[in-house]
Formats: C-alpha cells, structure tokens, sequence
C-alpha cells in the first residue's frame, strides 16, 4: 500500500452498486492482520457481511436504533447523535460489503471494569484502530472507498446478539466502489496538535 493512500482516502458515503470481490476483501482482512497490537496480542475479530447476510445484520442495527429513539436508551446522553446514525445505517445499506470489528478479548462496554481491565481495553482499542487504517488504507490502494462507522453503539445489544458474540464490537467498515469524490476535509493546524520539548 502506498504512502499516498495517507492523504488521498476519503471517507465515502456514496456506493455503486458493483459487487467488491473477495480477493480484494481478503487484501483489505490481510492488511488489518498485520497491524501492530499491544503484546502482540492480536485482539481483532472482522466478520464480513454482503448480500442477503447483510441486509439482516442491518435489520438487526436498525431494530437497536428504534429502541433508543422508542424505548429505553442504552446512550440517554447521545440521544441527539441518532439522527446521524439513521443516516449511516441508510449508507451501510448501500454499500456491497460491511465488516463487523471487534475485540477478541474485551466484553460489552456498558459493565463497570476494574483500572486493569480499563487499561487492557484501551490498549486493545488502539491496536484495532492501527487494523482499521491499515484497511481503508488498503482498500484505498484498490480503488475501493470505505466509511469507519461507531454508530453501532446505538443497537450494541440488538448486534451482538444477531451476531452470537459476548466479544466487544469496536464498530464496523462499509466497504465498496465509490460513487463520489469529497473534497479534502479541513484540518487543525499543525502548530495546535503538537508541542515539542527537544
């Protein structure tokens, strides 16, 4: 993969409808395998959904954000941000492939954990996003676009059940061929994120 992926990967919202083949998935899985990870412990888990499969999963992510804005919310605090994730939900639909992250070795985010277990997590969470960029990196070199999705916290339980896991789900990648080009999106500057003491 290419230094240039760096600045030129977007984060797409637009599909086209092309099927994305597998041995471009597999690419994308083998570039997150060879992410760094804390102790080498390598707690990422990627299910790929397409077609049918998909559209069920996203059943299930849509049952989940009924439910907060309906009943009771898993997230009283973020109500405000549901909107936004009907709105994703709508592009995960469009787009061929969704890849379900998560973390092997961490369980559901909603239990008091101890200082320890807090520790483990972060450090967990660090080395499945180093496995996410690697991917959308990936992807970018193919000329595949892709969007890096939190909003499955709205429907955690609705997902991790449909999925048949007690493993934590970090999030998900809408992966497909792009059906627009974003402009360059703006950035602090430099001199605001950094501070050198050499």
């Amino acid at each position: 993969m290419s230094i240039e992926a760096i600045y030129s990967r977007r984060s797409i919202r637009k599909y086209k409808a092309d099927k994305v083949p597998l041995n471009m998935i597999e690419k994308i899985i083998e570039a997150g395998r060879n992410a760094p990870s804390g102790k080498n412990k390598q707690p990422w888990k990627f299910t790929v959904f397409g077609g049918d499969q998909k559209d069920e999963m996203l059943l299930a992510m849509e049952r989940g954000i009924q439910r907060e804005l309906n009943e009771e919310s898993l997230l009283p605090k973020d109500r405000n941000g549901l909107p936004d994730a009907i709105n994703t939900l709508k592009i995960m639909k469009k787009a061929p492939i969704v890849i379900m992250v998560l973390d092997s070795d961490c369980k559901t985010p909603f239990e008091r954990i101890t200082a320890e277990y807090r520790i483990t997590e972060i450090v967990n969470t660090l080395s499945i996003g180093a496995a996410i960029q690697n991917m959308l990196l990936q992807a970018e070199d193919l000329g595949l676009g892709t969007l890096w999705v939190g909003n499955t916290f709205f429907a955690y339980e609705e997902l991790c059940s449909y999925l048949e896991t007690d493993m934590q789900l970090v999030g998900a990648i809408a992966v497909g061929y792009p059906n627009e080009k974003p402009d360059v999106r703006p950035r602090k500057p430099i001199d605001s994120i950094v501070e050198y003491r050499i």
